[in-house]
């Protein structure tokens, strides 16, 4: 009760109701002192209903404000189900969906921060490889009595490691790009030959010097809405991991078709195929085959997966009945 007493709402209501009280049986007694009396008596009991009704709700409010109180600080569970009567049901439907909002969101943070942990360890030790093999490489260029030949050789190596790890630093960098949302893709009506171009052209030197033909099938004015640049990237990435696996004298396929859904690349190689242990973990973030190269990073892959998502295409990765890997990329023509 002092603890309504300090509520000041509760204090004027309280006058202004004594008020009215006395201000009615005033004018009663004036009529008569019977009918003044019935009047006080019935004030009077109106005024304690209003207090007991008050004390109740205030109660209610209360025990809410308590268990709101420890859902703050910890607690796992909440049961608001027993304020779902009366006026405070709205209340109670109110906070439960806030309560189950905050508790999904606090997972996700959790989630994300766990993820993030992770993703430093594996950029670290990303990183840590070819900055590695550099130290190495400046220490012995260092010597004064390296042998002209060996010298080129590590400068060769120096430079080898020195594009990995350019390469590995603007993956990472469109990665989280692409995660935080600040990358804004600008889809324009392209086809699949001027796709095919513009991924393949990185790779004209390393299919040259591995001596692998990339062999085109009915792939022309296929139509595709997307940006050329971000699906090139992710359609190159594709193509780099095939011309890893495919040996000297092999062939990458790439194969176009069309229909009123969407447009698809199909893109095989002729090597020897893809783990099935690796199959549904390859396009995961730094995961690294049981075939991968020294070389491999697991960044490629999930970079075009996490691109081809933006741009409203799908991709899927499976080994081709003929042998070798086989990679699906679709791009359709409406929202999916």
């Amino acid at each position: 009760m002092k603890r309504l007493l300090r509520n000041s709402a509760f204090r004027w209501e309280s006058l202004l109701f004594l008020a009215l009280g006395a201000a009615a049986s005033g004018l009663t007694f004036t009529v008569s002192r019977a009918a003044g009396g019935a009047a006080l008596t019935v004030s009077a009991a109106m005024y304690a209903l209003y207090v007991c009704l008050s004390l109740r709700h205030y109660r209610r409010m209360a025990a809410l404000a308590d268990e709101l109180d420890r859902i703050t600080h910890g607690q796992e569970s909440f049961a608001l189900d027993r304020f779902s009567e009366g006026e405070l049901s709205v209340l109670q439907s109110e906070l439960s969906k806030l309560l189950v909002t905050l508790r999904s969101q606090s997972e996700s943070l959790k989630a994300d921060r766990v993820f993030l942990a992770d993703s430093l360890a594996d950029i670290s030790h990303q990183l840590k490889t070819p900055l590695t093999s550099m130290n190495l490489a400046a220490a012995m260029l260092a010597e004064p009595a390296l042998s002209e030949e060996r010298r080129r050789e590590l400068a060769r190596d120096l430079q080898r490691q020195l594009g990995r790890l350019e390469w590995l630093v603007t993956a990472l960098l469109k990665l989280s790009r692409l995660d935080a949302g600040t990358v804004e893709l600008s889809p324009a009506p392209i086809t699949a030959a001027q796709l095919l171009d513009a991924a393949a052209e990185p790779l004209l030197i390393a299919l040259e010097l591995r001596n692998v033909e990339l062999r085109r099938e009915n792939v022309g004015d296929q139509r595709i809405t997307a940006d050329l640049a971000w699906c090139a990237e992710a359609v190159g990435n594709i193509l780099k991991n095939c011309l890893e696996h495919t040996p000297p004298g092999g062939r990458v396929t790439v194969t176009a078709s069309e229909n009123a859904i969407y447009t698809e690349l199909l893109i095989s190689d002729n090597g020897p195929g893809i783990d099935p242990e690796d199959l549904p973990h390859l396009f995961e973030r730094f995961y690294r085959g049981r075939d991968a190269g020294a070389q491999s990073a697991g960044i490629g892959l999930a970079l075009a997966r996490t691109i081809l998502q933006s741009a409203n295409a799908a991709v899927k990765a499976e080994n081709a009945h003929t042998g070798g890997a086989q990679f699906t990329v679709r791009f359709y023509k409406g929202t999916v």
